[in-house]
């Protein structure tokens, strides 16, 4: 396991957060998650060291002139989040594989940098609509805020095809079931037929 990454990637009201949740409560001996570094603030029960490590711009921009992040992103303007290369010896130096729950371009940054190392898997909500729903849903940003993540969903979903396998979430349990037989193809090295 060690030097395995697992990608979970999708628009914003996706499910990869719920998804990744579960796949760490199944596997909490095989799995550890990989903290994003970010420049937003916490939200409400966010935990700094837990949900991500939430730092300052200029210390985010320092790390990357120091060369710390194996991938980085200004996701919204002037909100920057980062894989720190720490974080993944980390994981490993526990003797399990690193699951990330990562925007789409990040998702795919890592898996271009690790490439057989790594499944990349593009959780892929019903539709549009449910999608923004589920945001809307959630009551956490404001109508401003909503837009501007439905607006990169679109955008998003048109990725689905750079990464290795798109699971579809359309039922939260069946999207558990099949992420958990994506997780022992990979960790064992066989194919999914997913």
């Amino acid at each position: 396991m060690v030097g395995k990454l697992i990608i979970f990637s999708a628009p914003s009201g996706a499910g990869k957060t719920t998804i990744v949740r579960h796949l760490l409560s199944k596997y909490n001996d095989k799995l550890a998650f990989s903290i994003s570094a970010c420049t937003r603030q916490p939200r409400e029960n966010e935990i700094h060291g837990k949900d991500y490590y939430f730092i300052t711009q200029e210390d985010f921009l320092h790390r990357i002139a120091q060369k710390e992040f194996v991938e980085f992103e200004e996701v919204y303007s002037g909100t920057y989040y980062g894989t720190l290369r720490s974080e993944i010896e980390r994981i490993w130096g526990e003797n399990k594989a690193v699951i990330f729950d990562i925007d789409v371009i990040g998702g795919l940054h890592l898996k271009d940098k690790f490439k057989d190392q790594a499944l990349a898997i593009f959780v892929r909500p019903p539709s549009l609509e449910v999608l923004s729903e589920r945001l809307y849903g959630r009551g956490t940003d404001t109508i401003d805020k909503l837009n501007e993540r439905i607006g990169k969903a679109k955008k998003e979903l048109e990725y689905a095809g750079q990464f290795d396998v798109i699971l579809e979430n359309d039922d939260l349990t069946e999207a558990c079931i099949k992420a958990e037989q994506l997780i022992d193809d990979f960790l064992s090295g066989h194919n999914s037929s997913i």
